[in-house]
């Protein structure tokens, strides 16, 4: 054979034993519906579960399931991907697991961070049998209330000033609706109540809320009412005040047992029945709008004034009323609280408060068990007929008993109780720090999102600490430390949490998240009021609004952020609704947004790809296998051109594919009007303005 056919020959060999460069970034497999089916699997079920690779790319895919190797199969070629395929039975346990790729003599693995060249067991996919969230709950767009600040619907149950005395003061009145809160503002009182919110219901489904989160609602000296006086009863200054009377303390009297217009208020029983009856109305009206509402549960304290304990002497000469453990030794709520002094009583002050508060002491579980009863009792009371709330927000859950062993157990029973009474409740826990202990399916079904959203957004795009407390440059626009702290923390929600989670930019306990994006730190102590307002930036907001309603989860708005509400943390945070002065632009924004969220089924049930990123700059896609949003953010005030690889959502590399515009946020304000690009060889180039944030969104024509 002569030299030259011998080279062709050669060739011919080289170019038939070519192959693709291994494609790391077309591996992709996750949680959802559309890669474990069921994603929501019971013991005995049989689960199929797929992984996605770019076509002919790899030997072989295995999933290694407890330990357990099974190659997978290539159930299905479409758009340039192989699709591989197996199926395994559910246990009673849970079942970990990964996969493992080969290429020729590569071998790599991928878990819940993506593409690994070791395996690392604690970044598993996991699924634990029976541990299912309502499927209301998935991505519902949820609404939180702090009522006091809300709307004053009925002025004849405000509380007076002087109408009894808390934590150095007595309880004040304010007239002036738009007065900005005092430092110590926890006896102010603004006079929302339950009729307020009613009377707002027109605005809140025009906004397009789903579920309203209400602040606690029960009997309370305070305007936060996280010290809890009384568990049965809604507080009649909220509700109904049908029997009255006169009774202000005098100047200089601080003896609440003189408060006898406050005690006739909150002690009566025809005010608390017929407070009770007005909630019950109220929740009926809700649901008829096709809306949900979730109560905050404070179980891991009560407050001085509560009945068990009437510290204040409230309860102590009421008809009706048992003895409070501060009064007597003989009370039968003795054992619901820790006395450290046993020869203290009558009124013994040696009980322990939650963190030394006085005023907040915390509860005695593992001493009574009447106690974790009656707790029990309450969760089932309000899921209940004729109640019917659906579902409860708790209150420092983790800090529940003395014991982390205990705090299981109760919440346990919780659970127990509450989804025996109402199935469909959603039981949701404040939080901070890893819950994976809690989130096994038989205690919380999720969380308040902090970890795995409100602290990542807050960093990324203000460089803020949530109470805007701390600056940190180098967090501001690290787009790598936000994809690494979403990835980590979104771990250890599980997929059932984290597309339940409560996703907020601002709240009750943390500073308005307009106020952050002046990335000026203040407290409302010394740095005033005015402060909070000075320098935010509107379109940063709404960069993060574009996030928060196109993120897997619940998101949930804080009464006021869609109006432009500012002001440092807590108590600054709780000013009022501004009726009648709202920004107008951040309003229509939030609804269009909201209509954005609950018009494309993919926000609430897609996956989650991160596509792109770099200083200031992140792309991300929500897809199942036939639709694709992509969003992507700019939060440099200039303008720049972007290359984005929505291929990665799935959209084919084979030929050019439209994406519909249908959001674009800029400097100035936002747009729905529609655009298109053209995505080529399934890269998207495009022009995204400063402080900018777009949305595009595809779907396959042939599954319309």
């Amino acid at each position: 054979m002569e030299r030259k056919e011998v080279d062709v020959v050669k060739k011919m060999q080289y170019i038939l034993n070519m192959r693709s460069v291994l494609n790391k970034n077309a591996f992709f497999s996750d949680g959802t519906e559309y890669y474990r089916s069921p994603s929501e699997p019971k013991e005995g079920d049989t689960v199929k579960i797929r992984f996605r690779t770019q076509k002919n790319n790899v030997d072989a895919v295995y999933l290694i399931c407890d330990g357990k190797r099974k190659e997978m199969y290539i159930a299905d070629t479409s758009k340039g991907f192989d699709y591989y395929e197996t199926e395994i039975t559910i246990g009673s346990k849970v079942c970990r697991y990964y996969f493992e790729i080969e290429y020729g003599s590569l071998v790599c693995y991928y878990n819940t961070q993506g593409v690994t060249m070791e395996h690392e067991g604690r970044m598993d996919f996991e699924i634990y049998p029976g541990y299912d969230t309502p499927k209301w709950a998935k991505g519902a767009v949820m609404y939180q209330i702090y009522i006091d600040r809300f709307y004053n619907g009925d002025k004849t149950n405000d509380v007076e000033t002087g109408e009894y005395f808390y934590i150095g003061d007595v309880s004040v009145r304010v007239e002036n609706w738009d007065k900005i809160p005092a430092v110590m503002g926890v006896r102010e009182f603004y006079g929302g109540d339950l009729q307020g919110i009613r009377e707002k219901l027109d605005y809140l489904q025009e906004l397009g809320v789903e579920v309203l989160y209400l602040n606690p609602v029960f009997v309370s000296p305070s305007n936060h009412k996280y010290d809890c006086q009384d568990y049965d009863y809604i507080d009649p200054h909220y509700g109904k005040i049908l029997e009255d009377s006169d009774g202000l303390l005098q100047p200089g009297d601080r003896e609440n047992s003189h408060a006898h217009k406050y005690i006739r208020r909150v002690t009566d029983k025809k005010n608390l029945e017929a407070s009770n009856a007005l909630f019950a109305n109220l929740v009926q009206e809700i649901h008829k709008r096709g809306m949900r509402v979730i109560l905050d549960g404070v179980f891991n304290h009560c407050g001085s004034f509560n009945k068990w304990m009437d510290r204040e002497r409230i309860y102590e000469n009421q008809e009706g009323y048992p003895k409070g453990a501060y009064v007597s030794a003989e009370s039968p709520y003795r054992d619901f609280f820790d006395f450290k002094d046993e020869n203290q009583w009558p009124y013994n002050p040696s009980y322990d408060g939650w963190w030394a508060h006085d005023t907040l002491p915390k509860l005695n579980y593992e001493k009574s068990s009447a106690l974790y009863d009656y707790i029990l009792k309450v969760g089932k009371k309000w899921v209940s007929p004729p109640y019917n709330v659906d579902g409860w927000r708790l209150d420092v859950a983790a800090d529940l008993g003395h014991s982390i062993e205990f705090n299981h157990q109760f919440w346990k029973d919780f659970r127990r109780a509450v989804k025996e009474a109402n199935p469909d409740a959603l039981i949701l826990a404040e939080h901070y720090g890893n819950p994976e202990g809690w989130l096994l399916g038989d205690e919380w079904d999720t969380v308040m999102n902090y970890d795995a959203f409100m602290e990542p957004i807050t960093w990324f795009l203000t460089g803020m600490e949530k109470h805007s407390d701390e600056y940190r440059e180098d967090l501001y626009g690290n787009s790598e430390a936000f994809i690494g702290a979403m990835r980590t923390h979104m771990r250890a929600l599980h997929m059932s949490a984290f597309y339940t989670a409560m996703n907020e930019l601002s709240n009750h306990d943390h500073s308005r998240f307009l106020t952050r994006t002046n990335r000026k730190v203040g407290r409302l102590s010394y740095a005033g009021a005015e402060a909070a307002s000075l320098g935010v930036n509107p379109a940063v907001m709404r960069e993060a609004v574009v996030i928060q309603m196109t993120w897997p989860g619940a998101p949930t708005v804080y009464y006021g952020d869609e109006a432009g509400v500012c002001g440092f943390t807590d108590p600054d945070n709780r000013r009022t609704y501004p009726w009648g002065k709202e920004d107008q632009q951040m309003l229509e924004f939030h609804k269009k947004m909201i209509e954005i969220h609950k018009r494309y089924e993919i926000i609430r049930s897609g996956s989650l790809e991160f596509l792109w990123n770099d200083y200031q700059g992140l792309a991300y896609g929500r897809f199942s296998d036939c639709e694709q949003m992509i969003v992507i953010l700019n939060n440099l005030p200039e303008d720049r051109e972007m290359e984005i690889e929505v291929w990665r959502t799935g959209i084919t590399r084979r030929e050019d594919t439209v994406l519909e515009r249908v959001m674009l946020s800029y400097r100035s304000g936002y747009t729905e009007e529609t655009s298109t690009y053209v995505a080529h060889g399934g890269v998207a180039r495009l022009s995204v303005p400063g402080y900018g944030a777009m949305v595009l969104w595809h779907k396959d024509k042939k599954s319309e």
